[in-house]
């Protein structure tokens, strides 16, 4: 079992064929009370976990938002978009099957943003992101990301996959910025800056 921290540097994904990325969190009414509390309590916010496929520093593939299987093989899954936080577990999760990644692609960004206008961070509490080892079947937890409550920003870069040979390894980043709300680009942009 591989364990995962931001100190201890890149981790070997070695005989991890399947690796799952998870994203939780909890709505809040934030500071106001009466309808308006109880009408953000029960609408949520939505946040988005995106991972960003790269070829050479460049965002060749996104899966989340609106493309649940951008490579077209089940390499790069996404599960689908939770836009309330209601639920137990993970909101959103990315999976991706190492062995069917197109050989070009040689590192995956994990990000999770306040991408749709209107939606923050600051909407939302309890804000975890889960790392799985799934392979095999199974999936055992392997790191736990909290980003800071802080935070003023609406994007997080969680993790970073990258191969190395034939092998894959991942870091864990857990770093905040801000991303221009509804523009790809700039999200993107986010994701090869890491």
């Amino acid at each position: 079992m591989i364990t995962l921290t931001k100190e201890d540097g890149p981790a070997d994904l070695d005989g991890v064929t399947h690796l799952s990325i998870g994203v939780s969190w909890d709505p809040t009414a934030g500071s106001s009370g009466g309808v308006m509390g109880k009408f953000r309590r029960k609408t949520g916010t939505d946040l988005d976990l995106i991972a960003i496929a790269m070829h050479d520093g460049d965002p060749v593939r996104l899966a989340g938002l609106d493309s649940l299987d951008p490579i077209g093989n089940g390499s790069l899954l996404h599960s689908g978009d939770n836009q309330t936080g209601h639920g137990d577990g993970d909101d959103e999760t990315v999976t991706v099957e190492f062995a069917k990644i197109p050989p070009h692609i040689n590192s995956i960004v994990f990000v999770a943003a306040a991408y749709k206008k209107g939606s923050s961070f600051q909407k939302a509490r309890n804000i975890s992101f889960k790392v799985y080892d799934a392979s095999g079947g199974s999936t055992q937890q392997v790191a736990d990301i909290w980003p800071s409550m802080l935070t003023t920003d609406n994007g997080c870069a969680v993790a970073k996959a990258v191969r190395v040979g034939a092998a894959w390894k991942l870091e864990v980043i857990n770093t905040t910025g801000k991303i221009k709300q509804g523009d790809e680009l700039a999200l993107m942009r986010f994701a090869a800056s890491k």
